[in-house]
């Protein structure tokens, strides 16, 4: 199912797995930043849709016309929901988590502690064929008391751990769909204007 890491255009590699964000974050080293075009490409997204959430504050500023870490993963986060939620949910769930976007003091885990946790969850969820609510809580719960070390509310990180998680496979369920629906419109097209053409 994961062909991609999830807010990404990446494609899925198992050293992937356990640390999804470490695809990206050589090149944010290497460069000091990634620039609004190369921030783009890696996540899909239009640069004024990456300019209004900050504008809307959802995601601190870039300095220097560069994106850092900090700002990348919260892109990143709100990407791999957006298919399902609305935006403005997305950002009241991460406010839910991290407070203040600007204040990591009020963090309950770091962005890209959150955002690897979710991909770990969904790679685990995907590769077991887990679609059940319940299973999907036991891979919750799992990767919470595995890491419970750097998770200051471990209640509040599983309620919207939980969300994320449906919210992400809604979305690319949702995204399947109307791969699937646009399929059949263009064969049904393709029929019709053979026969109209006969």
């Amino acid at each position: 199912m994961h062909k991609i890491i999830p807010g990404t255009t990446l494609k899925y590699s198992e050293g992937a797995r356990e640390e999804a964000f470490s695809l990206v974050s050589p090149v944010l080293e290497a460069t000091g930043g990634l620039t609004l075009s190369q921030l783009s490409k890696l996540t899909g997204l239009e640069g004024t849709t990456i300019q209004n959430w900050i504008k809307r504050g959802w995601v601190s500023s870039a300095k220097s016309k560069r994106y850092s870490e900090k700002q990348v993963v919260r892109i990143l986060l709100i990407n791999m929901l957006r298919g399902a939620m609305k935006l403005d949910d997305i950002a009241r769930l991460m406010c839910f988590v991290n407070g203040d976007v600007e204040d990591t003091a009020d963090d309950i885990i770091s962005d890209i502690n959150l955002y690897n946790m979710l991909c770990r969850i969904i790679f685990t969820a995907e590769e077991k064929g887990v679609f059940g609510t319940l299973q999907i809580w036991g891979i919750i719960e799992d990767e919470i008391s595995a890491n419970n070390e750097y998770i200051t509310d471990p209640e509040r990180l599983r309620q919207a751990s939980y969300i994320m998680v449906l919210a992400y496979r809604s979305g690319y369920l949702k995204s399947e769909m109307e791969k699937e629906l646009s399929a059949i419109f263009q064969k049904e097209n393709k029929n019709v204007n053979q026969h109209q053409g006969a």
